[in-house]
């Protein structure tokens, strides 16, 4: 069995990632809503398709909301999505921020790499 000090110091450290996160993902939408605004992305793209047009910053404001609030971060990247005109990304992002235990990979961000890659 765990001892309560340890459980304690692990939800500290968890306690101190998910506030970070959540600070830094405030920050960042603010700089993406005044400097983006809306990105022009042709109507019948797909995801990898949108994912070219769309800049890092967005995907790592995904991926840290979706670390900082788990699967509560889904309205909020479907919104911030939908402003920005990235439908292709918002069922990929309900998708993998539903998933349990994902949040600590950042999904959104590989694909983004992935996208440039191949």
């Amino acid at each position: 069995m765990i001892p309560q000090e340890t459980l304690q110091l692990i939800s500290y450290y968890m306690a101190i990632v998910i506030g970070v996160s959540l600070v830094l993902a405030l920050l960042l939408l603010i700089f993406i809503f005044r400097q983006v605004r809306k990105i022009d992305v042709p109507p019948d793209a797909g995801f990898q398709e949108t994912l070219l047009y769309t800049p890092f910053s967005v995907v790592l404001l995904i991926d840290l909301l979706d670390l900082g609030l788990d699967f509560l971060s889904i309205p909020f990247t479907w919104v911030i999505l939908d402003r920005l005109g990235l439908k292709a990304l918002r069922g990929v992002s309900v998708v993998e921020a539903a998933v349990p235990f994902t949040q600590a990979i950042p999904t959104m961000t590989l694909a983004w790499i992935g996208a440039r890659i191949f």
